[in-house]
């Protein structure tokens, strides 16, 4: 059935792929469902290819759709995010009325978020900034679904988003995140876990590939492998389908015809940006980024070939390791650089949540984390465990659980990142991931000269271990200390 005479439940603008799977699921569940986009050929399109999956109610203006919706109005935006935004949730505003709620569901960034919530609040509108994770099969199957928004709304739109979200253990993948912008805080820095969980599974495949010369399907074996233990992930499980890919055109593996420049929509920066302003180290986040950013820098790549020294490199063969162990050694640090990454997500969120006032429960996220979403994992239900366990865990590798975990992958994550310095292979992950464990665990840190420096130069003052206070040298004349 394509129209309805009722009105609609929910409302849907924006019918790219992703809006378009997203009303769909909403009818496939038994909602009414109301669609518009600024062309109309999409909203036929839509009607025409899918009318018959339950009941549509298609609109060619804003005022049209809104009028096709029941009260209080609710109406998703998926459109780019930006200015386009802003121009559609002014549209439907300037149509709605009082107590009616508007959700993004694109990933917007969160500080425009709690501009818009504070704009739509004085015009007596709901607005909901909601992260919505699983790419496009999510969107139509089952997504994990972060709104955040004013606790009325939750009650209004909760039924709604339970009803096409996944479900784990009976349990949707949805729950009310915060205030404003804590939704799209929250799938920000989702997406730079994804990041770094995608760069640091990269390093392994390179290390396999590059430094112990095996080939994609061999790769692509263990990786499948890999994700029937401990690594049991949808990122785990897709990297085995990539691999064993072979490309339609010349037969050869499709890894080795795909361009290693890597694009980025902007997420994984923002989270990098958010933890610098919050003073939260994510150093697995940063250097995926980073990453992504040289793989991208192909001109400069093309000069340094041949160019630049290496030193001595060795062969896989004069490491002294049987191939069997160096593969154990490998799946160990990408788990526990994988902890890393996420334990250091987890951080900037409870930052995050304590900067703005949100009040996040990261049982919460480990709950809804488990389907769904892209960086959903067997360890997730592990991670809310912990959390159960201990809400105010310093850092997620303190967790009895994780901590053990850890005794046994030290080793392994510390060879993996000398072999990958010895074969002059980049594992920018795995590296910078053991180094922030290693400041975690240090009794003492530099820091301490760096503050000696900085009121040298800069008459900064420093800390004393043994009493209160700021201090001062007096490094220009007697040497004389000074209580500030």
């Amino acid at each position: 059935m394509t129209e309805n005479s009722s009105l609609a439940q929910i409302g849907v603008v924006g019918l790219a792929v992703m809006g378009s799977n997203l009303a769909r699921n909403f009818a496939r569940n038994g909602n009414t469902v109301a669609v518009y986009n600024r062309s109309p050929e999409r909203t036929r399109a839509l009607i025409a290819e899918h009318g018959e999956e339950g009941n549509f109610i298609p609109s060619e203006s804003i005022e049209e759709f809104v009028a096709s919706l029941e009260r209080p109005r609710k109406a998703i935006i998926m459109v780019q995010a930006g200015k386009a935004t802003d121009a559609v949730i002014a549209q439907l505003a300037d149509a709605m009325e009082d107590g009616d709620i508007i959700i993004d569901g694109g990933n917007a960034l969160y500080t425009d978020t709690i501009r818009r919530e504070k704009e739509m609040a004085e015009r007596n509108r709901h607005f909901v900034g909601a992260g919505i994770s699983g790419g496009e099969e999510g969107a139509l199957n089952g997504p994990s679904i972060m709104p955040g928004g004013p606790a009325e709304s939750w009650e209004t739109l909760g039924p709604l988003l339970e009803s096409i979200a996944a479900e784990v253990d009976g349990a949707p993948c949805v729950t009310h995140i915060g205030p404003d912008g804590a939704g799209h805080f929250v799938k920000m820095v989702h997406n730079g876990i994804e990041y770094a969980d995608m760069q640091v599974i990269g390093e392994a495949y390179q290390l396999l590939r590059f430094g112990a010369g095996m080939e994609p399907q061999e790769i692509a074996e263990t990786f499948k492998e890999w994700n029937s233990g401990d690594l049991d992930s949808y990122l785990i499980e897709i990297t085995a389908e990539v691999l064993s890919q072979t490309d339609p055109d010349t037969g050869a593996p499709l890894i080795d015809v795909i361009v290693d420049a890597a694009g980025q929509k902007g997420t994984g920066r923002w989270t990098a940006k958010a933890a610098l302003d919050l003073g939260t180290p994510v150093t697995a986040i940063g250097e995926a980024v980073f990453a992504r950013a040289l793989s991208s820098s192909l001109d400069q790549r093309a000069a340094a070939q041949g160019q630049l020294p290496a030193g001595e490199i060795a062969d896989f063969s004069a490491l002294g390791v049987d191939k069997q162990d160096f593969i154990e050694d490998v799946r160990r640090a990408l788990y526990a650089s994988k902890l890393v990454a996420y334990a250091q997500g987890f951080d900037e969120i409870k930052a995050g949540s304590a900067e703005y006032g949100w009040d996040i429960d990261p049982r919460d996220l480990a709950t809804i984390w488990r389907g769904g979403c892209i960086i959903r994992a067997k360890f997730l239900d592990r991670i809310r465990e912990a959390y159960d366990a201990n809400a105010q865990l310093p850092s997620l590798l303190l967790d009895p659980y994780f901590s053990d975990e850890l005794t046994t992958l030290m080793d392994s994550w510390r060879r993996v990142v000398i072999y990958a310095t010895q074969l002059g292979q980049p594992a920018p992950v795995f590296a910078s991931s053991l180094s922030y464990y290693d400041s975690l665990r240090a009794k003492r840190l530099p820091a301490a000269l760096i503050q000696g420096q900085r009121d040298y130069f800069g008459a900064h003052t420093y800390k004393r271990t043994d009493k209160d206070g700021s201090f001062h040298i007096e490094w220009s004349g007697d040497r004389s200390q000074t209580a500030m």
